[in-house]
């Protein structure tokens, strides 16, 4: 599918994959209105991809979603890459389940997006959403991380069927190089190199390189209910 002049909603668009995402489909010539809740986020997202829309938006806040995707009728293209204000990490059995039950606003947000922004959308539309690979492979301290991958990728199978004759996919990222990880210099880089020596391809990935992939689920008109890695090869032995 040739992406110009296509209309594109993307929330979590302000940075790391969502940004890069808004970036490349504003290469591609497509229409992109974007946002996230970050007021941060927002302002510096309007500097570096000006040829985009940007707006505040929250995938907690029904009502707001609504009228975005309202406004927005006969749009082509629906991307969530939010994250939530909370995650819990850690070892299960010490893990705060207030803070488990919050991780889950990943997919709260997820389902609030898809369930408003479908009925809007053109019948030719695509959805694409973003797990984790610990959603298939748990280390210690993800529990909760890989419950809500699972959910969300689970749920995606389940919305293919009913949403038809659109599409939803999921991309289903590694070790990414983004600005969730706060940490900044040699620590920054000591921290990659440990969390993907073992990996086949032994070293972060870039959010660009999941942003692509998540053009393709758009681009690919064969592709629905369907998790595409893009990890590193990190389920693999």
């Amino acid at each position: 599918m040739d992406l110009a002049g296509k209309r594109a909603i993307v929330i979590g668009g302000t940075s790391g994959i969502g940004l890069a995402t808004v970036r490349q489909l504003i290469e591609a010539g497509a229409d992109v209105t974007a946002g996230s809740r970050s007021a941060e986020n927002l302002a510096r997202a309007k500097e570096e991809v000006p040829g985009a829309t940007f707006t505040p938006i929250d995938a907690m806040d029904r009502a707001a979603l609504e009228s975005l995707f309202a406004a927005n009728e006969g749009f082509e293209f629906l991307v969530n890459a939010a994250v939530p204000r909370e995650r819990a990490w850690g070892p299960f059995l010490e893990m705060d389940l207030d803070a488990f039950q919050n991780t889950f606003a990943k997919l709260w947000g997820y389902v609030n997006s898809v369930r408003l922004g479908v009925p809007y959308m053109a019948e030719t539309g695509a959805v694409v959403l973003v797990s984790g690979y610990p959603a298939r492979k748990a280390n210690p301290g993800t529990t909760a991380i890989s419950a809500v991958g699972n959910a969300v990728e689970g749920f995606v199978r389940a919305a293919a069927v009913e949403i038809k004759p659109r599409r939803i996919n999921v991309v289903s990222p590694g070790m990414i190089d983004t600005p969730m990880t706060a940490l900044t210099g040699v620590e920054r880089e000591q921290h990659f190199a440990r969390m993907t020596a073992n990996l086949l391809i032994p070293r972060a990935g870039t959010a660009d390189e999941v942003a692509g992939a998540i053009l393709f689920c758009l681009r690919n008109e064969y592709v629905t209910g369907a998790t595409i890695d893009v990890d590193g090869g990190a389920l693999l032995p």
